[in-house]
């Protein structure tokens, strides 16, 4: 069967702006799953909830919506979260937003939402929405917002935030409550953003609600007092016998789906108000129903009236344990809705009745790969499988391999739990673009994502362009299942796992480091690891660097006979006198055609295995650095790269365990540092405090880094109390004051001036203190434009013969950065009392 390659690529992307694919194992349905599903045919109600991050959603709220009132549901995140903090490793930045991004998706697949995006990046904290839709493209993210809801057509809308609450909440939260409200009432004008009209349609959804509680008015007896006329309170406690789980429960599975940020959740059991403020578009006059005076029934279409009374039939008549019985009547449903005008419904609803069909059948349909990746132009075997558990008069026609222009025509009855199965070399096109997270593909700036493809924009994942179409007669009826190519393996204590299927360069090069400093004029050697992406890899490898920088040697041969073979080559690279910051970057010449990208693989078991190439560069920094001292502690708290970043200037850093921690093994280090957030984390902290104290109280520095006050493990985080607040500084550019210019830590052994806090990243500092004891000294302080001053930020105190340092700035962003003065200011507060 032959399909135009641009058709397909249409196709797809229609189909995947509504699903959620991901290479997990393959959940089969139960004949309760089915039950419910049917019952989702015949209601025509969807509901959109906006906010800004990866955990903003209201995961309660979401199942409340799909799972009580059946509607199709979805949730807008305006960022994919890629400027918060990684608890369970080390990713950063966009490899946080590709993780954060998928841990939504699985949450989804829970609570039964779908997930949308817009281009915004998340930046980090942002204390107005001024700052925000300035750094953020405010036309454009606004753009993006009427784009997901035209294409997604929500009958209501409902924002996580307020609107009106800017300043009193993250300028994120707030923008995206704003950009929401605008939007409400540009999505059915046809004058705003009509480029968007070659592929969607104006839609005016009925109505806006914000999704309110107390805590948004101070306190529950503030809340108990408020003026309720214009809210919609309705119980998102509801129990669902047939999945023997109530819908807080679901939503707590779902939420504990954001485990990088820390959000596992128990599950609140019975009886709980959700509260929807109204803001735009008809007043709804039932209190409890958020779609009161909405058609949500199959008479919203013309002629779709007979269409809900068949199902309802199919439902009423359902057999448990004999669900193909179904069919028939579901095919009917199917071949009665095709024949309606077109419209959004109509779409959505012939998808889903295929969907049922599918399940009713007990069918299983999979395409596997023998390898997880290949490059354009290589060949691969595939293992084809269809099988039908139930059902008859089912024929499989034909296989198409998309977007192939080959297929395997078959033309066989299927019998009952006997499958089909057979292997299937295919070529891939010269052609097909490397798979990869589509926004990450142009280099965008600060505040956006570069996506220039209209179709793109929203998606929670890269269309999988690789697929099989299987095409059946069921029923005297055709229709058509496309499954993604995946890999898939036996791990011997996991058992079946798969993974998507890769299209990858032939060749990938990394550096061994993204930050190299040089406190001196000696040459360091800079490694780049080769790795082979097909057989028979021979190339040449160069490494681009800045102006006054020397290389050696000009290049290197490289010859890799097998696919996943690795070698790693070494560089010395020379930096010029003076302070000085650039670039360097591997270049793979294979076949007279040069590759930069980089492989990073995110391997967890709660998410699919994410394969994400990007241009892998390093920042070199020259800087004017001297240090006291050489052998450091590190406690690792929620993760961070300080330790490899210190080694970049010549410490020496053991990781401790609880077997370290001891006074006499103390002595040794001439500081101990505690990594962000352990007293958050780490819940062996609390038994390893006396003894940190007991080592500074000996002479020994501890250097704690910032924490938040929410479930620290001991509230005596130093030698003397101090309180950590909320305050911090988002504004990297923001002043910072010395208060104590005679200080030590401000002159020794690196004298620190105002030029050492140029060029700092995403924010100056957080979680202050607010109150300490009056023996700390307070070193610096800084605010951001229009706020009081924070003196909290860098508290340095003597106890016993040692000093004990608490700081809020973010060196956890700084020293990976290379910023040259943290550098020395972080050298200068390990080095004191030398």
């Amino acid at each position: 069967m032959f399909f135009p390659f641009k058709k397909i690529i249409l196709i797809t992307i229609c189909l995947l702006t509504f699903g959620v694919l991901t290479a997990q194992k393959t959940v089969t349905a139960t004949s309760a799953d089915i039950h419910d599903d049917m019952k989702r045919l015949n209601v025509l109600a969807s509901a959109l909830f906006v906010a800004a991050h990866p955990d903003d959603e209201n995961t309660r709220m979401i199942s409340w919506l799909s799972n009580k009132m059946l509607a199709r549901t979805a949730y807008l995140s305006l960022t994919r979260g890629d400027g918060g903090q990684n608890l369970i490793g080390t990713e950063l930045a966009e490899l946080l937003g590709v993780m954060r991004t998928q841990e939504l998706l699985m949450a989804r697949s829970i609570d039964g939402g779908q997930q949308f995006f817009t281009r915004a990046t998340d930046f980090g904290y942002s204390k107005n929405p001024d700052e925000t839709l300035k750094i953020w493209n405010k036309d454009e993210v606004l753009s993006d917002v009427v784009w997901t809801i035209r294409n997604f057509q929500p009958d209501i809308i409902i924002n996580r935030f307020d609107h009106k609450s800017a300043g009193k909440t993250h300028g994120h939260h707030t923008s995206s409550a704003i950009l929401s409200y605008e939007a409400f009432d540009l999505v059915g004008d046809p004058k705003a953003y009509p480029e968007q009209l070659k592929y969607v349609n104006p839609w005016q959804p009925r109505r806006l609600f914000w999704n309110t509680s107390w805590w948004f008015y101070g306190s529950r007896e503030n809340f108990a007092k408020a003026d309720k006329s214009s809210l919609v309170s309705v119980d998102i406690g509801a129990y669902y016998p047939l999945k023997g789980k109530s819908n807080n429960e679901i939503a707590a599975e779902s939420r504990s789906m954001h485990k990088c940020q820390g959000m596992g959740s128990t599950p609140a059991r019975g009886s709980m108000q959700e509260y929807l403020e109204f803001l735009k578009g008809d007043k709804p006059m039932d209190k409890e129903n958020p779609f009161a005076g909405i058609n949500t029934t199959w008479s919203r279409l013309k002629g779709g009236a007979v269409i809900g009374n068949l199902i309802e039939k199919t439902i009423e008549n359902f057999d448990y344990e004999n669900p193909q019985n179904s069919v028939p009547n579901l095919v009917k449903a199917y071949t009665m809705t095709e024949a309606l005008p077109d419209s959004y419904w109509k779409k959505v609803k012939m998808e889903d009745i295929q969907n049922v069909i599918y399940d009713c059948l007990g069918m299983f349909l999979d395409a596997t790969a023998a390898d997880f990746s290949a490059t354009p132009g290589e060949s691969t075997e595939l293992k084809i499988e269809a099988i039908t558990r139930t059902g008859s008069d089912i024929v499989l026609k034909s296989i198409d391999y998309l977007p192939l222009e080959i297929d395997t025509l078959i033309n066989e009855t299927l019998v009952p739990n006997q499958g089909i199965i057979f292997n299937k070399k295919i070529t891939f096109p010269k052609s097909l673009n490397f798979t990869n997270p589509y926004w990450l593909t142009e280099k965008g700036s600060y505040g956006m994502y570069k996506v220039t493809d209209q179709k793109l924009i929203g998606l929670p994942e890269t269309p999988r362009n690789l697929r099989v179409r299987f095409n059946f007669e069921i029923n005297k009826k055709s229709f058509s299942f496309d499954r993604n190519i995946v890999y898939k393996k036996t791990d011997p204590v996991k058992g079946e796992v798969y993974r998507p299927f890769e299209i990858t360069p032939p060749v990938f090069t990394n550096i061994n480091n993204k930050v190299f400093v040089f406190p001196d004029q000696k040459g360091r050697s800079v490694e780049v690891l080769v790795k082979a992406g097909r057989t028979n890899l021979k190339g040449t490898l160069k490494l681009a660097y800045p102006d006054n920088w020397k290389i050696e040697p000009a290049s290197i041969n490289f010859d890799l006979a097998q696919k996943g073979e690795e070698e790693t080559f070494s560089f010395m690279l020379f930096p010029p006198e003076g302070q000085n910051v650039g670039l360097i970057s591997p270049i793979a010449t294979v076949d007279g055609k040069s590759y930069t990208k980089g492989i990073n693989i995110i391997d967890y078991d709660h998410i699919p295995t994410q394969t994400v190439f990007q241009n892998d560069e390093a920042k070199v920094v020259k800087i004017d650095l001297k240090k006291a001292g050489d052998r450091i502690g590190y406690i690792m708290g929620a993760g961070d790269k300080i330790p490899e970043s210190l080694e970049q200037i010549g410490y020496r850093v053991d990781l401790l365990e609880d077997k370290d921690i001891r006074v006499d093994n103390l002595k040794k280090y001439d500081a101990v540092i505690i990594g962000i957030r352990a007293y958050n984390t780490n819940e062996r902290i609390k038994f390893e405090q006396p003894k940190l104290m007991e080592y500074v109280n000996h002479g020994g520095t501890v250097i704690v880094q910032y924490n938040t006050a929410h479930r620290l493990k001991t509230k005596k985080l130093g030698p003397y109390p101090f309180s950590l607040s909320r305050k911090r500084v988002s504004v990297e550019e923001a002043e910072v004051r010395i208060l104590k210019p005679d200080h030590s830590v401000i002159n020794y052994p690196n004298k620190i001036t105002q030029a050492d806090f140029d060029n700092w990243v995403q924010e100056r500092g957080l979680y202050f203190p607010d109150e300490w004891d009056e023996r700390y000294e307070a070193i610096l302080s800084s605010n951001d434009p229009g706020e009081p001053a924070n003196d909290g930020g860098l508290l340095v105190a003597e106890y016993g013969k040692g000093h004990f340092v608490y700081s809020g700035y973010s060196w956890f962003r700084e020293l990976p950065a290379g910023v040259p003065g943290a550098y020395r200011l972080f050298a200068n507060l390990i080095s004191i009392g030398k």
